[in-house]
């Protein structure tokens, strides 16, 4: 018998079977409105009990009941009018104590108004003003602490059930968006934040208290000040900071193993649950994007609407983001062209779903194919084409040079030529900055290419050459299909290492969309002939991007998440450059585009290279191709990679049998 009260008590006691009020059902609204009548009639009746004490004459128009079911009868009316039963007591807000307000005082204005109505025709008053006067307060306060009692026994609950695991954050900022943040975590269920107090730049905000939380003046080491309000993690709210500031906090966040969360901004969210769902741990991107770009869209629009563009390797992560822009500019027919089927259909979709109005055609087509490229602008009368079609990864060009050179130099070639032919207006080449001093075949295809369109503008020179060749070269995007960032994600995802191939490596980033609209606008503004490059900002270095995106998620490297070095893959340089050493730059009318002065060459012997080239990789000849790809851009110096002896030997000298290349890495 004991034995049985003592594990009946256990399991009422156990953590699974108590009580969370944060659980229970919402009452229904006619469960609302009934307590709020309640609550009036007990207001009537303690105005009634106030005014027996204080005078012996009421007026007897009426009988004191039907008094009172005038009285209760019009305060109901009021509540169906403000809807002040409509919203969920424990989440009461100002706004909910405002409707109250307003019934109440509408309900003491009409029933002022019935007594007078009445005195002007029977001489007499229903109602002591006074007693008017006691019930609008009485029945406001009632009504309004109903609601506020609620709310805090649901707090109170809330709290001493909570299991214990919340982290202890303070929220940098103190303006709207940081209280709203604040409001939205406060009623997040789950709740995973203790909000400690704000931080804010802004010196006059300084040792004032909001929400009942201290405001503390940003000093200089925002880990101090964070330290002092007792917390371990910063939320940092809206978009009040710069890109430096930004970085120098969670720099110093980072260093005293702080965790930084990024909020976003409120007005983007309707409810406060979708709100406090967005604040999310603060990702790699969020430090390496810049200051956002202003362009004018003048001279972009009357490039792009009502005409017919193309836009080659549109499915990819440059590509698809091309067509989202260009779509805004309501062009007359857009063309999407790529070889990668589902990738296509999904973005098919997308543009279908965001661009109802659009006039657009996906086609399934490799670059490669001529005679469909004939095909195609024959029938479309293109006005500009974006080219971004191409093979980009370096690794696997090594391996597969024919390949790369199929799609980024004949590729190329073919519809540079097509363009001529039928009479486009604008091609735009998306290069890359490994065309400069490549060291890879990838780089050195996407060199060929560029000397190929830049050439063949050049060699119309003084003669009527419609199509206008351009050309942009930028570096790694962030979170294009491949980059490193996510990467190093799902690395850190899976429990780590990181891989890095070189401690010493650098590259330089800039955001998807950033690099899209500069090279809208480089092609905007191209006369001809021209190589744009981008202002890509500090280069970063691979070794410090681990250790942060390790830390931003929560983990310290080398003990949570190891990183490991893996050695320089075939064709991989420690750095990249935007610039041959030869090049020298020209300023354009945006501080964020430079022009290249590169020699175009002569396009007969660099037609005639291309030609070798992709006759090499037609006879599936790896040596030969990257033989002649050295041929004709004599500063391609192969890196860490088997076609390190063809830069000791000449390409005729190769005597190369169709195979497959296995590489092995060169120390």
């Amino acid at each position: 018998m004991g034995r049985g009260l003592n594990s009946a008590i256990q399991q009422i006691l156990a953590q699974e079977n108590r009580l969370d009020i944060r659980n229970i059902k919402y009452l229904p609204r006619w469960a609302i409105l009934a307590i709020d009548v309640s609550i009036i009639v007990l207001s009537a009746y303690l105005t009634v009990l106030a005014l027996e004490d204080l005078t012996e004459r009421f007026y007897d128009t009426l009988s004191q009941p039907v008094r009172m079911s005038l009285v209760v009868l019009v305060n109901i009316l009021y509540f169906f009018v403000f809807h002040t039963y409509a919203g969920l007591i424990r989440h009461s807000s100002f706004l909910d104590a405002l409707k109250i307000m307003l019934a109440c005082f509408c309900t003491f204005v009409t029933l002022l108004f019935i007594n007078y109505a009445t005195y002007a025709v029977v001489g007499e008053k229903i109602y002591l003003v006074a007693g008017l006067i006691f019930y609008f307060l009485i029945s406001f306060s009632l009504l309004f602490l109903f609601r506020l009692s609620v709310k805090q026994v649901y707090e109170y609950f809330k709290r001493t059930q909570e299991n214990g695991n919340l982290q202890n954050a303070v929220i940098f900022g103190a303006d709207e968006n940081a209280i709203s943040i604040a409001g939205a975590l406060e009623i997040e269920h789950p709740k995973r934040f203790l909000i400690k107090g704000f931080i804010t730049n802004d010196s006059s905000r300084g040792n004032v208290r909001i929400l009942d939380k201290p405001v503390v003046h940003n000093g200089g080491k925002t880990s101090k000040e964070i330290d002092a309000l007792g917390a371990s993690a910063l939320i940092l709210s809206g978009n009040t900071l710069t890109a430096e500031e930004k970085y120098a906090i969670v720099e110093d966040c980072l260093e005293h193993n702080i965790q930084v969360f990024n909020a976003p901004i409120v007005s983007n969210y309707e409810d406060e649950k979708a709100l406090s769902n967005k604040v999310k741990s603060l990702q790699i991107e969020d430090l390496l994007d810049r200051e956002p770009i202003l362009l004018n869209k003048e001279n972009k629009r009357q490039q792009l609407t009502g005409k017919t563009i193309l836009v080659t390797g549109g499915a990819g992560s440059i590509g698809s983001e091309i067509v989202r822009q260009v779509a805004d500019y309501k062009p007359k027919k857009l063309l999407i062209l790529d070889q990668a089927e589902t990738p296509l259909h999904n973005l098919r979709l997308e543009i279908e779903a965001k661009f109802p109005e659009l006039n657009f055609k996906c086609i399934i087509c490799d670059v490669g194919n001529r005679n469909r490229l004939d095909l195609l602008l024959k029938k479309s009368r293109i006005d500009v084409i974006y080219h971004a079609a191409a093979y980009k990864h370096v690794p696997l060009m090594e391996e597969n040079p024919h390949e790369a050179v199929f799609v980024n130099v004949q590729g190329t070639k073919n519809l540079a030529d097509m363009a001529v032919k039928h009479g486009v207006g604008h091609f735009v080449m998306v290069s890359t900055d490994k065309a400069v001093n490549p060291s890879n075949v990838m780089g050195a295809s996407k060199r060929a290419a560029e000397m190929y369109v830049q050439s063949l503008f050049h060699s119309f020179a003084g003669n009527d050459m419609r199509t206008k060749f351009i050309t942009t070269r930028f570096g790694n995007v962030l979170g294009s299909n491949g980059s490193v960032v996510p990467l190093f994600r799902k690395q850190i995802e899976k429990g780590g290492p990181v891989t890095i191939t070189h401690p010493d490596i650098i590259r330089y980033f800039m955001t998807i969309p950033e690099a899209c609209q500069l090279v809208l606008e480089a092609g905007a503004m191209g006369k001809g002939g021209e190589i744009f490059i981008f202002d890509m900002g500090e280069p970063v270095k691979i070794m410090d991007l681990a250790i942060k995106m390790i830390k931003l998620a929560g983990f310290t490297p080398n003990k949570h998440i190891g990183i490991k070095i893996t050695g320089l893959r075939p064709g991989e340089k420690l750095y990249e450059e935007l610039l041959s050493d030869k090049s020298k730059t020209l300023p354009t009318h945006h501080k964020k585009i430079m022009i290249a002065q590169d020699q175009p060459g002569d396009f007969e012997k660099i037609k005639y290279s291309v030609e070798m080239i992709i006759e090499a990789a037609n006879g599936l000849k790896a040596q030969q191709v990257v033989g002649h790809l050295k041929n004709l851009i004599p500063e391609f110096k192969s890196n860490n990679s088997t076609f390190e002896i063809l830069d000791k030997e000449s390409a005729e000298d190769i005597d190369d049998e169709p195979n497959e290349i296995t590489h092995k890495k060169i120390s």
